[in-house]
């Protein structure tokens, strides 16, 4: 019978929501905006995992080169597979060279046909940069014919530049590193290396914190035109109905408006989904087809919210006495307490308590207290926030009329005030948590290339039978290049196969090999020996006058080496060895141009090193194109001084492209806000207005009402923010350091949000301040 009574009473307020007229209309929209907002970010939330999946499934099934120690031997079935990925400007291009070697060799995933010798295929992407003014440079480098484009199978996403190139040759240069024979495209047995625990505490901290505030604006949507709501329970109760009747009716109308806003987070879902497909967010693209939520957390959503509207707003009418002649809200409300706000951060202080000082060696982190503990600290700033407002503005003093109207306002209301910035002061919080883990755990997974970048910045390294000379001179007149070090590399082995002892042999001028080395004097046609280099300990034993070593030996295993036979000259000359470049020691024996015959070139690589002039614009696309000219398998790398880890990259990525969400999300659901305190007090500002206020000042006191709670809230969401991010570090076994850069920026951007929404909200404030607002019905 209960049952039968709440599902009446709550069917009843779904019906007065949707039939009483332009009042209960308008309601239900802006909560249906609201809620809509908040449940298109939460299934998009919930997709997540699937676009990841299906990124890597894509990824997975175009595998080609898997540096395979045992190359498979050439049949009708195979093909060659070269890297020539390459860099335009700061986006990365994938490129594969082809060389079919039968009628039945696999074609890449996406391809209907094997591009030919000067001709290639490629994304849609690459192919509108191609053709594009801003590409021109990029086509000097890809000059091949496009004959085609690659289809969405073999793309990871819509904005990805790739490409594949047909190609001749490759067979002769397989060395199970840039180039690959292979028999089908994929690595089913492939599996991915599971996460460590620190990287595991941080994707379950980002998606708390990324959906946290999307709850928060939810629960704020439904309790939208409270004020007006109110006024016509009254009428319920002048009719007959009792206080709980009243309550669940209230319910009811919210309930409406939540499901309604369940159809349009639906709608709004599609359309992001679609618009998901020509978006690039840090890098980051998907198809919408990526787009797939989960069903069970679809459905988990479609239950939750609705249920979340009934007992939000059974939560907030519990103090209010709703009596047949008014409500009881005009009054002078009872002070909040705060003992009860408090338990909520200490409940989560004590979840997290037990982890403090695990680090990532005690094992993972337990999911269910990280998670409760960072959703109960970060609930706490919602449940601490309406208390502080309440006690700041109760002590503030008279200043002009903008500021008492204001004022004014905010004690009358401080938890309608303090419902409008929840969300940023939630977001701000998490985001400064995790700024501080981010930065406090990033040394851990940052390592030193070693790389010296002031003696140059980038490095092309040259295949075998590729003459060094030219090759650098082509890259010295090269514009944007100032300077050029230039060597031949190739290694030594005291036989031709499986040698017992080897070493390294460089040729470079004097120029270079005094950047790798100290030499007492240098002059063309001079050999010497660096015998004390780090890693480096059969130079000394085979740096006998005389004796014959052999260039590229064979090993067992590996395809078979040149195997040229040089004999050590008489009159070697010790050197010392310098750090050079690379950061590395080099050892060995270091010739001039004149004292290596010209057959030994065929088995040594160059590495060339280049300074740039980065005031020239695209130096380093000039050098990287020039060394594309030399040889299209030319290979030129951009040198940094760090290298990050790629899995703790995407971690950091996908909060950045979350966070991105979260923001528009904020200032969006903020606007709905901000326009439906306007309209409900619609009659007060033309009251206003009709007595002689000024516009100007009505603007300001709009201003005041939304500057003083969003600046307590971001005070407060500091506190916050910094105590979480503090537990984290402790958690992790990492000094607590605080990135105040970071919290300022983070309070900087919270701040931003609520300015923009609050300037979007003053042209239709001026519209409703109007004397002929005051028209009634």
């Amino acid at each position: 019978m209960r049952g039968r009574q709440w599902a009446s009473d709550l069917a009843m307020g779904v019906r007065f929501a949707f039939t009483g007229g332009r009042e209960g209309w308008t309601r239900a929209l802006l909560t249906a905006v609201g809620v809509g907002l908040g449940v298109t970010l939460l299934l998009l939330t919930t997709a997540i995992p699937n676009a990841l999946a299906a990124r890597d499934d894509r990824a997975n099934a175009r595998t080609d080169i898997t540096y395979a120690q045992q190359q498979i031997p050439k049949a009708d079935d195979t093909l060659v597979v070269a890297n020539v990925d390459t860099t335009f400007r700061d986006d990365d291009v994938r490129g594969r060279g082809l060389q079919p070697e039968g009628p039945r060799a696999p074609l890449p995933p996406g391809v209907d046909e094997f591009p030919g010798v000067g001709e290639m295929v490629v994304s849609p992407a690459l192919k509108e940069l191609l053709e594009s003014d801003g590409g021109k440079l990029l086509r000097e480098r890809l000059p091949e014919e496009i004959v085609g484009t690659i289809g969405e199978s073999g793309l990871i996403g819509p904005a990805e530049l790739s490409f594949y190139r047909g190609a001749d040759g490759l067979d002769r240069q397989i060395d199970g590193g840039l180039m690959e024979r292979i028999d089908t495209f994929g690595n089913p047995g492939a599996t991915a290396e599971p996460l460590d625990a620190v990287l595991l505490l941080l994707i379950l901290v980002v998606f708390v914190v990324l959906l946290m505030p999307v709850a928060v604006f939810i629960a704020a949507a439904v309790r939208f035109g409270g004020e007006r709501r109110d006024r016509r329970l009254a009428a319920l109760r002048l009719v007959g109905s009792d206080s709980g009747m009243t309550r669940r009716i209230a319910a009811g109308e919210a309930l409406a408006g939540a499901v309604l806003g369940l159809a349009f987070g639906a709608v709004f879902f599609l359309i992001g989904r679609q618009l998901a497909g020509r978006a690039e967010v840090f890098r980051v693209s998907v198809f919408p087809s990526y787009l797939n939520p989960s069903p069970a957390l679809a459905l988990l959503v479609a239950v939750a919210v609705p249920a979340a509207a009934v007992v939000v707003t059974l939560f907030a009418l519990r103090g209010v006495v709703i009596e047949p002649l008014g409500v009881v809200r005009t009054a002078r409300p009872t002070r909040r307490r705060l003992w009860w706000r408090l338990l909520l951060p200490l409940a989560g202080l004590a979840m997290l308590y037990p982890m403090l000082g695990q680090g990532r060696d005690n094992g993972e982190f337990n999911q269910y207290l990280v998670i409760g503990g960072v959703v109960l600290l970060l609930f706490g700033v919602t449940a601490l926030l309406p208390w502080v407002v309440e006690r700041v503005v109760a002590r503030l003093g008279s200043g002009g009329v903008s500021w008492q109207l204001a004022v004014r306002r905010l004690q009358v209301s401080t938890g309608t005030a303090a419902r409008m910035v929840n969300g940023v002061a939630v977001a701000v919080a998490g985001a400064i948590a995790l700024q501080m883990l981010f930065a406090g755990v990033d040394d851990d997974y940052t390592r030193s290339t070693g790389r010296d970048l002031m003696r140059a910045q980038m490095q092309v390294t040259l295949p075998e039978e590729v003459p060094v000379g030219p090759a650098a001179e082509r890259l010295r007149s090269t514009e944007g290049v100032r300077g050029v070090d230039a060597y031949a590399v190739g290694y030594l082995g005291d036989r031709r196969a499986d040698p017992e002892l080897s070493t390294e042999l460089t040729v470079g001028d004097c120029a270079a090999l005094r950047e790798i080395a100290r030499l007492p004097s240098c002059r063309d046609g001079d050999v010497f020996a660096v015998k004390r280099a780090e890693y480096d300990a059969d130079t000394a034993k085979l740096a006998t006058g005389g004796r014959t070593l052999y260039l590229d030996p064979s090993y067992e295993g590996s395809p078979k080496g040149k195997e040229i036979p040089w004999s050590v000259p008489e009159g070697v000359r010790d050197a010392e060895p310098r750090l050079g470049p690379t950061g590395r020691e080099t050892g060995g024996f270091l010739v001039t141009p004149k004292a290596l015959a010209a057959t030994a070139e065929p088995a040594l690589e160059g590495d060339i090193y280049l300074q740039l002039d980065r005031s020239v614009p695209d130096a380093v696309d000039h050098a990287r194109n020039t060394a594309t000219a030399v040889d299209p398998m030319a290979y030129p790398m951009l040198w940094e001084s760090t290298k990050q880890s790629e899995r703790f990259t995407a971690v950091r990525t996908g909060l950045f492209v979350g966070a991105a969400c979260v923001l528009a999300l904020i200032g969006a659901s903020m606007l709905v806000s901000q326009l439906e305190q306007l309209r409900e007090r619609k009659k007060l500002l033309s009251a206003l207005v009709a007595f002689g206020t000024r516009r100007r000042t009505l603007s300001l006191s709009v201003l005041w009402q939304t500057a003083i709670p969003i600046t307590l809230g971001l005070v407060l969401a500091s506190v916050v923010g910094l105590t979480l991010g503090a537990v984290l570090l402790r958690m992790t076994s990492t000094p607590v350091r605080v990135d105040w850069a970071s919290v300022w920026s983070m309070t900087g951007i919270g701040a931003a949000v609520v300015v923009v929404v609050t300037l979007l909200s003053l042209p239709p404030l001026l519209r409703l301040m109007r004397p002929e607002g005051l028209r009634t019905e």
